[in-house]
């Protein structure tokens, strides 16, 4: 059965999460616009224009620090060139106001809630040309368990959305891989150069909803407290499998989980069944986790769950003991 991410009846954060992980983006407008909303914390219900423009822009022109191409156009637009000009002190911070209050509200302010099934249900402000007013909903996201996950995820989703489409890589060669010593993840671009894009945590939770995968416990990407997640092998490490450290078998799991229940074992039909689905999820958004995906599970649905029937037989016959977590909600995800 495979499910979509937004599901029936869906929470304010997993609308949220929706917006930052399924759109289709053409520019990087509403990474900032999210960055901006969070960074609010809601100290003003109703936000003018005027005052979103510097922090939008101060986003915006650190990431093109990071990479020039924040736009999938083949030109850059007028907010973008702005920004440019900023970074090389061609134009003054009071310039770059101006132009962003003009040209960097365009389009985002209509498009924010828009992913490619449609509309979220929740709508977190309601916008007119002089400002920006923030609803209940996105109140319920600033006190909710998630909220100070978010932030990350948008980032996180911002650098492996810019890092795609300035590698100039065929996407049926790009692929993303994990380094194990860091749990950061990176793009080879050769075998002497790699480019690399952001934390394993911040990437994987969106796509979990801030869950353990296996006990649905909330966890955090914040490190240092009780619920801080550990990113671990669904199909275990020491199983000596093929493609072990691929996206595809990488989950977050709450300390509990990884260290003590699940440690050395197999996971149970009905998680395997939850990965499949948590790795159509990746599909179903763009850039770059889907190509790698998909290049290492199969380009079908049939070929994907073929793949993970045939590993966790293999697995069982390496590894014989089943792991059935004692904490499990009847929804995959």
């Amino acid at each position: 059965m495979l499910l979509n991410f937004v599901g029936k009846n869906p929470s304010n954060e997993t609308c949220w999460r929706a917006i930052i992980l399924q759109g289709k983006n053409t520019a990087s407008y509403k990474f900032a616009l999210a960055r901006v909303l969070i960074d609010t914390q809601g100290s003003d219900t109703c936000i003018k224009i005027s005052d979103l423009a510097e922090p939008f822009s101060r986003h915006v022109t650190s990431h093109l620090l990071l990479n020039s191409k924040q736009s999938t156009a083949k030109n850059d637009g007028k907010f973008i060139r702005a920004c440019k000009d900023f970074n090389k002190n061609i134009i003054t911070k009071e310039q770059l106001i101006e132009i962003t209050k003009k040209e960097g509200f365009k389009y985002v302010l209509d498009a924010f809630h828009n992913i490619s099934r449609g509309e979220v249900p929740s709508r977190f402000f309601y916008a007119n040309k002089q400002s920006v007013t923030l609803t209940d909903s996105f109140y319920e996201l600033l006190n909710g368990a998630q909220f100070k996950n978010l932030s990350n995820e948008v980032e996180a989703r911002w650098r492996l959305w810019e890092t795609a489409i300035s590698l100039n890589i065929s996407t049926n060669k790009l692929v993303v891989s994990n380094d194990l010593q860091d749990n950061n993840l990176f793009v080879e671009i050769d075998k002497r150069r790699r480019v690399d894009v952001t934390s394993t945590r911040d990437a994987l939770n969106g796509y979990q909803k801030g869950k353990c995968f296996y006990c649905n416990r909330d966890i955090t990407v914040l490190q240092g407290l009780d619920n801080s997640c550990d990113v671990d092998h669904f199909f275990p490490w020491s199983s000596d499998l093929p493609n072990v450290d691929g996206i595809w078998n990488l989950v977050l799991s709450c300390k509990n989980c990884n260290r003590w229940d699940k440690s050395n074992s197999v996971p149970n039909l009905k998680l395997v069944e939850k990965l499949y689905n948590r790795n159509n999820f990746y599909i179903e958004s763009h850039h770059p986790l889907r190509e790698t995906i998909i290049r290492q599970t199969g380009s079908s649905e049939t070929d994907r769950k073929n793949f993970l029937n045939k590993y966790y037989n293999d697995a069982l016959e390496k590894i014989p003991v089943i792991y059935n977590p004692t904490t499990v909600e009847e929804s995959l995800l």
